[in-house]
C-alpha cells in the first residue's frame, strides 16, 4: 500500500501520507507590511499541506491570495474578514493544487459576489492529474482500517468534485497590470512552470512579490512541474524590483533570500541531471536552503529523497516537452 501512495505524489504530500488534518492551531494571520497579512500554512509529517494564505487591502474589500486545503484553514481567513469588518471581494489562486484552491468553495458560499482569477490549468487538471489521483483515492479508500486517514482520503474526493466551484470566473491569460478590488497590482503569469498556469502578484507601493508555488520551502514541489522552466521563472522574478517575497510554502523572504533560494535550486537541477550520487544532491540542498527554512531537517531529507527521483524521472522530462 506505501508504493501504491507515493504515486499520489505532492497533493497529497506523497510519501509522508497520514490521516490526520492540519491543526488550527497554528494559523495565525499577522500584518507582513502595512495593509498585507500572511496566514502561514501548514506543511509537516503526517499532515496534508495548506498553502500560505496572503490577504491584501483592496477598496472594494479583501483580496485573499490562495485559500488552503482545510476547513479550519479558510474559516481562519473568513474569521479574519469579519474582524476586519470587510466582505472578500476577490480571490486571486497561484496555482491549482488541492492546498491553494481547495477553500475557493467555502468563501463563495459566504460572499457569492466574490470574484476568484487565476489561470486556466485547472481545467486540464481535472481530466488529468487530478483525475488520476481522484481513482488512486479511490482504490485505497475501501483498504484503509484507520477512520481518520480514509476521512482524509474522501475530504480529498470531495475537494476535487468540487470541480467548477474551485475555478475562476476571471481567467488570467496574459501578464500585466491590473486593477483588482479597486488596488492596483502587477500579476504574472507563468506557463509549464510548477503547472501549467502559475500566477504571481507584485504589489510595487509595498514592494512586495507574492509567488506562490515558484518559491517553496523547505523543498520544490516537482510533481507537475517542469523544472527547467522553473528555473527560468525564477530568474524572470528576480528582475523584480522587491524587498520582500512571501512564497507558497515557508516564511517571507528578503531579496538576500530569495537570492540564495535561486541559486538552490538552479543547484539541484545540475545536481540532479549530472552523475552526482543522489545523497549529494540531498546533502547540498540542505545546507543550502538550512538558513531560510523552519522545517525540521529530517523532513526536508525525506522530501529531497523523493525529489530528487522525480527530477531524474521521465516524467519530469516530458513535462518540459510541451
Amino acid at each position: 500500500m506505501i508504493r501504491r501512495m507515493r504515486r499520489l505524489a505532492f497533493v497529497f504530500a506523497a510519501f509522508v501520507v497520514a490521516g490526520a488534518l492540519a491543526s488550527s492551531a497554528a494559523a495565525q494571520v499577522h500584518e507582513v507590511v502595512p495593509g498585507i497579512w500572511l496566514l502561514r500554512g501548514t506543511f509537516t509529517p503526517g499532515h496534508q499541506p495548506d498553502g500560505n494564505t496572503i490577504v491584501f487591502d483592496g477598496t472594494d474589500g479583501l483580496i485573499v491570495v490562495d485559500t488552503g486545503r482545510h476547513v479550519a484553514h479558510t474559516q481562519a481567513i473568513l474569521d479574519f474578514a469579519k474582524q476586519r469588518n470587510r466582505p472578500i471581494a476577490a480571490v486571486v489562486n497561484s496555482h491549482w493544487h488541492l492546498d491553494h484552491i481547495g477553500g475557493n468553495a467555502m468563501i463563495r458560499d459566504a460572499y457569492p459576489n466574490v470574484h476568484v482569477y487565476a489561470s486556466n490549468a485547472l481545467n486540464g487538471a481535472l481530466t488529468g492529474f487530478l483525475a488520476n489521483y481522484k481513482k488512486q483515492l479511490q482504490g485505497v479508500i475501501p483498504e484503509t482500517q484507520d477512520a481518520d486517514q480514509r476521512t482524509a482520503y474522501e475530504s480529498e474526493v470531495h475537494l476535487i468534485d468540487l470541480g467548477t466551484k474551485l475555478a475562476p470566473d476571471v481567467v488570467i491569460t496574459s501578464s500585466g497590470p491590473r486593477t483588482i478590488a479597486g488596488r492596483t497590482l502587477r500579476v504574472g503569469l507563468e506557463t509549464n512552470s510548477v503547472t501549467a498556469g502559475d500566477v504571481w502578484l507584485f504589489d510595487e507601493s509595498r514592494s512586495v512579490l507574492v509567488s506562490g508555488d515558484l518559491i517553496t520551502l523547505p523543498a520544490p514541489f516537482l510533481d507537475t512541474a517542469c523544472p527547467s522552466r522553473w528555473g527560468e521563472s525564477l530568474d524572470r522574478l528576480a528582475a523584480l524590483d522587491f524587498d520582500l517575497v512571501i512564497p507558497g510554502h515557508g516564511a517571507p523572504m528578503t531579496r538576500k533570500q530569495f537570492t540564495a533560494y535561486q541559486s538552490a535550486y538552479h543547484a539541484l537541477v545540475s545536481c540532479a541531471a549530472s552523475t552526482n550520487e543522489k545523497q549529494r544532491c540531498i546533502d547540498d540542498w540542505t545546507a543550502a536552503i538550512r538558513p531560510l527554512s523552519d522545517a525540521d531537517e529530517k523532513f526536508t531529507r525525506s522530501l529531497m529523497g523523493y525529489y530528487v527521483d522525480v527530477l531524474r524521472s521521465d516524467a519530469a522530462k516530458a513535462r518540459c516537452a510541451g
